[in-house]
C-alpha cells in the first residue's frame, strides 16, 4: 500500500482471538470511541462481513461510510477498501496479525485515507497516525480487558 501510515502493537492474546474481535462489527460501538453505529449489510460465502456501513462521530469529524472487506483464509489478515463516504474519496486499510508465541501476537495496522477536502500531506499523515494509534490501543484494551 503506497503512501500510507503503519503502526504495530503487541497484544497478549492469540491471533484467532484478536481476529474474532476485529470481525465482530456489531460490538464496535462498545469499544471504538468514534463509532456511533456499525451495520453489516452484506455477508460473504465464508460467513464473514463483506460490506459494512459505519456512522462515525469524532467531534469535529463526522462521516457515514461503507467499506468492503477481504478476509484471508489464513485468518491472519483482513483488508478493506472504501465503497462510499460523505467525506472520503478513498480509504484502504489492513490488519496483519503475526503470532509471536502462544498468547502473544504482533498486530500491524496499515491505513491510507484520502479526503474529498484537500489537506496538507503532513496533516493527513498526522491524522492517520492518530487514527491507527487509537485503533490499536482500543483493540488491545478490548482483547486484553
Amino acid at each position: 500500500m503506497a503512501d500510507h501510515t503503519e503502526r504495530t502493537i503487541v497484544i497478549n492474546a492469540d491471533a484467532s482471538d484478536i481476529m474474532a474481535v476485529i470481525a465482530d462489527f456489531d460490538h464496535y460501538p462498545d469499544w471504538v470511541s468514534a463509532a456511533r453505529d456499525v451495520e453489516v449489510t452484506e455477508v460473504g460465502d465464508d460467513g464473514r462481513a463483506r460490506v459494512v456501513r459505519f456512522v462515525l462521530d469524532a467531534g469535529v469529524l463526522q462521516d457515514t461510510y461503507v467499506l468492503t472487506y477481504d478476509w484471508d483464509p489464513d485468518g491472519r489478515t483482513v483488508a478493506w477498501t472504501l465503497v462510499s463516504s460523505d467525506l472520503q474519496r478513498d480509504q484502504r486499510g489492513r490488519y496483519v496479525l503475526s503470532q509471536q508465541v502462544p498468547g502473544s501476537t504482533k498486530v500491524t495496522y496499515e491505513l491510507m485515507v484520502d479526503l474529498l477536502v484537500p489537506m496538507i500531506a503532513q496533516l493527513k499523515r498526522r491524522a492517520e497516525k492518530a487514527i491507527t494509534e487509537a485503533a490499536l490501543n482500543d483493540l488491545k484494551k478490548r482483547v486484553e480487558g
